[in-house]
């Protein structure tokens, strides 16, 4: 074990370092000048020139993209050009906001998805299999923003049981953020519910066809033992990989639903950046999103072993 992480630890990190040489490229291809954009359309050629020395944007392209790293090495990502701030005190505060959001979604979609994945595998071609199906296809259909217009049309609007959006700290009102916490949660995790439990019947449907199944049940087994005990534990390895992918996409990804219940997180603080054209904002925001996904797919990983101790990481004995 010590060994594959150590490995998966330097591949994270060549990860990485590819991550930061795509985001300085892409993102300094971007049009327009970040100087004259500061200083505005009235500014001087010789203040224009001033501030891209000052910035650094004077010096070779390879030349930034060095400093850049080595200030990300030492905690430094830069000041945001639009809200003159560190970015990474930017990026700290939304932080535990995105994490929040993507695990409650996340914890709500595993909540419904396992049962119902189970139920539609075992009742194959059923009632309960044709209405987890409909579910499926329904909820990946849909665009993940619509659930959130829906659940605030209904639950916001029409019932008045949750506010429509925004955001409370838990430092200054626990239920306040419980309560805003609710419909974009629910909302994003009623979306990721769909994709996990497709997987999940589809690992279920292929284990539960396997010979050891067979056997188990003529030796007499109870079908909860059989189907809990014997092939959910055997089939949750490929569910764990797309619960790892769902996390990460709702941390990071659905910039559009935070929009939608002004939700600020890293999303939003991304799509802020874009809009205002902030590169050093843009470039922290695509490195903390990738380090997420990565960290994401590294504990996926290492609870393979838990869930299933027949795997054996490369280099253990």
């Amino acid at each position: 074990m010590y060994n594959y992480l150590v490995r998966r630890l330097g591949f994270m990190l060549l990860t990485l370092l590819f991550v930061t040489v795509i985001t300085f490229a892409v993102t300094n291809i971007l049009p327009g000048d970040v100087a004259l954009l500061i200083l505005g359309p009235n500014a001087t050629d010789q203040s224009i020139q001033a501030l891209q020395a000052q910035l650094g944007l004077d010096k070779p392209l390879y030349v930034q993209y060095i400093d850049w790293v080595l200030g990300l090495l030492q905690g430094d990502m830069g000041t945001s050009l639009r809200f003159d701030e560190p970015v990474a005190q930017l990026i700290g505060e939304k932080l535990g906001r995105s994490l929040l959001l993507a695990t409650a979604a996340t914890a709500i979609a595993v909540f419904f998805a396992l049962p119902l994945g189970v139920v539609a595998a075992v009742k194959q071609n059923e009632l309960p299999d044709l209405f987890a199906s409909m579910f499926g296809f329904i909820g990946i259909s849909i665009p993940i923003f619509l659930w959130g217009l829906v659940f605030i049309l209904v639950f916001a609007v029409w019932l008045g049981l949750f506010p429509t959006g925004g955001y409370v700290p838990p430092s200054e009102d626990p239920i306040g953020t419980l309560t805003h916490l609710v419909l974009p949660a629910s909302a994003m995790g009623f979306a990721l519910t769909a994709y996990i439990m497709r997987m999940t019947r589809s690992s279920m449907l292929e284990v539960l066809s396997e010979e050891y199944i067979k056997l188990a049940r003529a030796k007499g087994m109870t079908q909860r033992v059989v189907v809990l005990k014997h092939a959910l534990q055997n089939a949750i390895i490929p569910v764990i990989t797309v619960v790892a992918f769902q996390f990460s996409y709702a941390f990071g990804g659905v910039v559009v639903l935070e929009e939608v219940f002004f939700w600020p997180g890293i999303g939003r603080l991304t799509l802020t950046a874009i809009q205002s054209r902030d590169i050093p904002l843009l470039q922290g925001c695509i490195i903390v999103v990738a380090l997420i996904y990565m960290l994401s797919n590294l504990t996926a990983d290492l609870l393979y072993g838990y869930f299933d101790p027949r795997i054996r990481y490369g280099g253990d004995d």
